[in-house]
């Protein structure tokens, strides 16, 4: 029995057709300083956090399910998102624009440009400095979407109604990406993972801490790219280490072609089924990560 449909994002079960039939959209999301508090990171249905230059990070959230009016600050794309998210099925890709080998590099892929250079659906807002202002709306954003989209494919396994959760309790975790300190914490009380940055909660300007239902670890090597930009590897295979329902799961990533998704798997052996809900993916280097003891 597969059981009732499911948006493929987050495995919870459809509510509505229309915005199941949609495409996956792909927004990215400034991580500097001046650009705190970010607005959509609880209303995505997957965050990527990758390194970027500058020792920094940016983020990508994947819309499917529900919308973030507005979100942002939006930033550049890179070169690694292109195979990044190859598995999503043509999703629109929101950027700043900019570099015109990424430019050319996003055009030539089936990732669908609606760069701000391309489509007039952006606004800046005056409470923050240039270039951390630049927003948009993801109801907007999808009415750019061409004829003919797809919804994406599922990424992750998810647990069924009554399935055990695998591995062994943790209190979350921390990982480190370059300069950025990151630590998840498990919330029993409320069923989720709350972020923190640097040692400080991290907020959403939305309302509220940023959460999630899982953290999915997967350690990356990077190699220097455009303007020794680093270059997540993202196929290949290597450690993962995944948190969800309060237990920690190591497992090994795998990942044969960029239009696959990553496969978890156990070091029994068995897919690693997360809970359905929200999914948080962090690509520090690796070594760096310390997954916590139970609480």
């Amino acid at each position: 029995d597969p059981g009732p449909p499911v948006y493929p994002l987050t495995g919870i079960p459809v509510a509505d057709p229309v915005i199941a039939a949609r495409p996956a959209l792909v927004v990215k999301i400034d991580n500097a300083s001046g650009a705190r508090p970010q607005t959509g990171f609880n209303a995505a249905d997957i965050v990527f956090e990758e390194i970027v230059n500058a020792r920094i990070t940016r983020f990508a959230m994947v819309f499917h399910s529900r919308d973030s009016d507005p979100v942002g600050p939006i930033r550049s794309g890179r070169i690694q998102d292109i195979d990044m998210f190859g598995s999503y099925n043509r999703p629109l890709f929101a950027w700043s624009g900019g570099n015109k080998t990424v430019t050319a590099a996003v055009d030539a892929s089936d990732l669908v440009n609606l760069s701000q250079l391309r489509v007039g659906v952006y606004f800046r807002t005056t409470d923050k400095p240039v270039p951390h202002n630049l927003y948009s709306r993801t109801s907007a954003l999808w009415k750019k979407a061409p004829a003919g989209s797809q919804p994406p494919v599922q990424q992750f396994s998810y647990r069924r109604d009554g399935d055990a959760v695998a591995g062994s309790p943790s209190a979350g975790v921390d990982v480190k990406l370059d300069s950025i300190n990151v630590n998840w914490k498990w919330n029993a009380s409320k069923g989720l993972y709350f972020r923190q940055m640097g040692g400080k909660n991290h907020f959403d300007a939305a309302g509220g801490q940023v959460t999630t239902n899982n953290v999915v670890v997967l350690a990356m090597n990077y190699l220097p790219g455009i303007s020794d930009s680093p270059d997540a590897q993202t196929i290949g295979t290597g450690e993962a280490y995944v948190f969800t329902g309060g237990n920690y799961v190591h497992a090994t990533w795998t990942r044969t072609d960029r239009l696959l998704p990553f496969v978890l798997t156990a070091d029994d052996g068995s897919v690693v089924g997360l809970t359905p809900g929200r999914t948080f993916v962090e690509l520090p280097r690796v070594n760096l990560t310390q997954p916590l003891p139970a609480p």
